[in-house]
């Protein structure tokens, strides 16, 4: 195993990484483009990643060793990953905007990405993970773009803070920090109570949830956002939506520490596998 992950973190060592500008909808977002090689010609994927942060941190930096990874592990897509308007600056839905105008603009500018336009996923770690899952139902709602997949990573999803394993984990002093970081960033994110409940704020509350891209959903054993990701994973799967649901081993106890859980080997084998699946290719070993 010792020997694979060593194999891992050379493939990402290898990765190209290009910083860039995309359009959202509030203006330019700062971007990076993500691309191992070399292959010859346009890839067939792209994977549209939101970083994490609660709404409120620009993450962005914090997720560059994850996406190193994914676009190493996986070989096949290139993988941009932007940031958004963060609630400090404007709350919701300024955020989810930005992000579904990202997914239009990259749609628009394939050649720029190295990119052929056959497959394009979206996907997120914790709030990011939450903007992915909303854009699928944009993109479903306003009939543009089409998406092939959503990758869901530990997603925040229950503005309401509700499950069991967001009222029960905050027994311990790292969980209940976690947990108050989640009803924080709601605060900043969503500072109209009303709001709480909009599908678009809370993918969970939806109840139009047909006609959705296959999803990935990857919750964690020990982590508070656990319950909601894969009550959201049946939800899905109950209106006729291919849903993967896989529990990773417990997370790191610091929020900051998320990205380090995503890259972890048995989440990027899963993340790698469900892309191969929608390419209808043989999965690369992780």
């Amino acid at each position: 195993m010792n020997d694979r992950l060593d194999t891992m973190n050379a493939i990402a060592d290898e990765v190209r990484v290009r910083e860039m500008e995309v359009s959202g909808e509030q203006g330019p977002l700062r971007a990076r483009l993500y691309a191992a090689g070399p292959v010859k010609g346009k890839r067939d994927t792209l994977v549209v990643f939101f970083h994490g942060g609660g709404f409120i941190v620009d993450d962005l930096d914090e997720s560059d060793g994850f996406l190193r990874r994914l676009a190493g592990v996986s070989h096949t897509p290139v993988v941009l990953a932007s940031n958004y308007t963060l609630a400090t600056v404007r709350p919701f839905p300024a955020a989810v905007e930005d992000a579904h105008a990202v997914l239009l603009w990259a749609k628009k500018n394939k050649t720029k990405l190295g990119w052929n336009g056959k497959h394009l996923l979206v996907a997120g770690i914790e709030a990011g993970a939450n903007l992915a899952a909303v854009c699928a139902l944009m993109s479903r709602d306003r009939g543009a773009p089409k998406l092939a997949g959503q990758i869901l990573i530990m997603p925040m999803l229950d503005p309401g803070l509700s499950t069991c394993s967001m009222r029960e984990m905050p027994q311990c002093v790292d969980q209940a920090r976690l947990a108050d970081g989640c009803a924080a960033a709601y605060r900043g994110y969503l500072p109209n109570a009303a709001d709480r409940t909009h599908p678009y704020a809370s993918p969970l509350q939806s109840s139009r949830l047909k006609n959705l891209p296959p999803a990935l959903i990857l919750s964690a054993d020990d982590d508070p956002l656990r319950d909601e990701a894969e009550a959201y994973g049946a939800k899905l799967a109950s209106f006729g939506v291919q849903t993967t649901v896989r529990r990773m081993l417990p997370a790191p106890q610091l929020a900051d520490d998320r990205n380090e859980c995503a890259c972890e080997r048995p989440a990027l084998a899963e993340i790698a596998s469900f892309i191969a699946d929608l390419e209808g290719q043989e999965a690369p070993q992780a």
